[in-house]
């Protein structure tokens, strides 16, 4: 009894020794393992930390944000500007404005989070050379990227991406939020002073224009082949000239609507000013609407006085302002009007029926249109009648507010667009002479005397949109005032202007 007794006693004894040295022995692989994981842990934690920081440094040394476009009335350019320096602290930020804001932009420059960024006005001043004041000269990066005020940058890997997409093409551009981005095509015809654009289909990613609100990020070297990349407004200036030479590439901001009648006002204002400064005069919308931009009845035409008959726009290789050549169809239409209602008898001349022969309209280059009328028929309009005893001092206004006088440099009649707008029609009367037609004086070398037999019978041509008197056998006839194959090659000096 006594020895069963000591054998329960020893097995309990050591089922508890091993369940302590167990307990002992969980307890020090726990605390190992934890210590394990924490380690682990940590280091991943700095390892992460580390490679954003390198990456926010590799940003902040190849790219610089430009802050273009801002109303000094409404802005959120220092939560534009914070939201950058804390992602990015070392990163090159540029602010540029006309001149500086009023009331000043909420940024302390002194505070050392602040030592990257400028502002920047482009107003000259005695003070600052012109070095100093542009921009250029402070982007030491090979990107730039274009930041619309309020706009929030999440995450440095949105920088990163678009930057390995820039190095494929010239520019790229990344929506703000959920905005929809929408690809123009630029249709910009320097001689003729006009842009046309044309919404590209949603497939396609190469654009001439983007619109919608939206980051750009453009090489700088790109930016120094810019007549003036900062330009405004902004974004639209820069892809009107990046189209020039081929490159392609919110929080509501603006809450009251007096803010939003300022804006676009503003914009319209800009965009006026950037169309006249580059001398676009013609604007064909996406919608298909035209916007004009150059002259209009009320104002002075585009160019001065013709001198030795080449216009000044030739001199720049650029074709007559489509807004020049609208007026002096709508003169041409009212004086063909205004001489067939009297009877008088007329036809087209010189470089006005070459333009018909050639393209059914006035020649592109061409500055006034010419029309030959019949002497012995002046009597019969009454404004010729007046304009003719009239003074060299005097003019006279017919009731649809076109000017008729004499000329003062030969025996010819001018037709002007307004006393304001000297576009004009040219009226020269030619009268018969032992079977030619002849004139009085030289007012022009080129309007030749020509024999009679080519107005009888009279021929018609079409002539900026309508049917118009002409001489017949019009080749031969042009040939014996200008030269042989003239129809085919025109005027010369054209040539020398690049102008075909």
């Amino acid at each position: 009894m006594r020895v069963k007794l000591v054998r329960t006693w020893l097995v309990l004894a050591l089922v508890g020794y091993i369940t302590i040295w167990y307990k002992i022995w969980w307890l020090f692989t726990s605390q190992h393992s934890i210590q394990t994981f924490t380690t682990s842990t940590a280091k991943t934690s700095i390892r992460t930390s580390e490679n954003s920081q390198k990456l926010q440094r590799r940003i902040a040394r190849r790219i610089t944000i430009v802050i273009r476009q801002f109303e000094p009335f409404e802005n959120d350019v220092a939560a534009t500007v914070a939201s950058v320096v804390n992602l990015f602290p070392t990163i090159p930020v540029i602010i540029i404005c006309d001149e500086l804001p009023y009331p000043p932009l909420d940024l302390n420059f002194a505070n050392e989070s602040l030592k990257n960024v400028k502002l920047m006005d482009l107003k000259p001043d005695f003070n600052k050379s012109f070095h100093e004041r542009n921009p250029l000269a402070h982007i030491h990066t090979r990107f730039v990227m274009f930041l619309p005020d309020a706009t929030r940058i999440s995450t440095e890997q949105v920088i990163q991406e678009a930057m390995m997409h820039v190095n494929y093409v010239e520019s790229v551009a990344i929506p703000v939020g959920n905005s929809q981005l929408n690809c123009l095509e630029l249709n910009l015809r320097i001689k003729e002073w006009s842009l046309h654009t044309t919404k590209i289909p949603d497939g396609d990613v190469s654009c001439d224009a983007v619109i919608g609100k939206h980051v750009t990020i453009i090489e700088s070297s790109a930016l120094g082949k810019l007549s003036d990349p900062f330009a405004l407004p902004f974004t639209d200036a820069l892809y009107l000239q990046t189209s020039a030479i081929k490159m392609k590439a919110r929080k509501l901001l603006f809450r009251s609507q007096q803010s939003q009648w300022k804006l676009q006002q503003l914009h319209q204002k800009r965009e006026k000013i950037m169309f006249e400064k580059w001398g676009i005069k013609k604007v064909t919308r996406v919608s298909g609407a035209i916007e004009w931009y150059g002259c209009t009845r009320d104002t002075p035409r585009c160019f001065g006085s013709i001198v030795n008959g080449v216009p000044s726009y030739l001199y720049q290789n650029r074709f007559t302002p489509p807004c020049c050549l609208a007026g002096l169809r709508k003169v041409a239409h009212h004086v063909f009007d205004q001489l067939e209602q009297v009877g008088i008898r007329f036809w087209l001349e010189g470089s006005s029926l070459l333009g018909a022969m050639r393209n059914g309209d006035i020649l592109p280059w061409d500055y006034q249109v010419e029309i030959g009328i019949n002497r012995d028929d002046l009597n019969r309009s009454p404004w010729l009648v007046k304009a003719r005893s009239r003074s060299s001092s005097s003019i006279t206004t017919d009731n649809h507010g076109f000017v008729w006088e004499k000329a003062t440099d030969g025996e010819f009649f001018k037709v002007q667009y307004s006393k304001f707008n000297r576009l004009h029609v040219n009226l020269l009367p030619f009268y018969v002479k032992n079977g030619t037609m002849t004139r009085d004086g030289a007012w022009s070398l080129k309007n030749h005397d020509f024999p009679e037999p080519f107005l009888h019978p009279m021929s018609s041509i079409e002539f900026a949109g309508r049917q118009v008197p002409s001489p017949n056998n019009i080749r031969d006839f042009l040939e014996i005032k200008y030269y042989k194959g003239v129809v085919e090659n025109p005027e010369l000096y054209l040539e020398k202007y690049s102008i075909k």
